[in-house]
């Protein structure tokens, strides 16, 4: 019975639907792109978190140091998190 459960629940994670997360507005890619430059990252893939969490993450940008970082912003625009790729 315990095996019938797990593989269930398995399968049921599966089957849910990814969550895509959605492209920035060009003024929400300004304000982005403004608070990626001032921590010295530019370029990489933008995307804004479709949960309504209005979160903002940049894959892949380079930053000063010459390595790649994954940034992730608030709806204000305020680092939250950045960790080496």
């Amino acid at each position: 019975m315990k095996r019938f459960a797990i593989m269930a629940a398995a399968a049921a994670m599966f089957a849910m639907p990814a969550l895509a997360d959605d492209p920035l507005s060009e003024d929400e890619a300004k304000k982005a792109s403004a608070a990626a430059s001032a921590w010295g990252c530019e370029g990489g893939k933008w995307e804004k978190e479709s949960e309504g969490t209005g979160l903002y993450e940049l894959d892949d940008a380079k930053c000063k140091d010459g390595a790649a970082y994954d940034l992730k912003f608030d709806k204000d625009y305020k680092l939250m998190a950045i960790i080496r790729d």
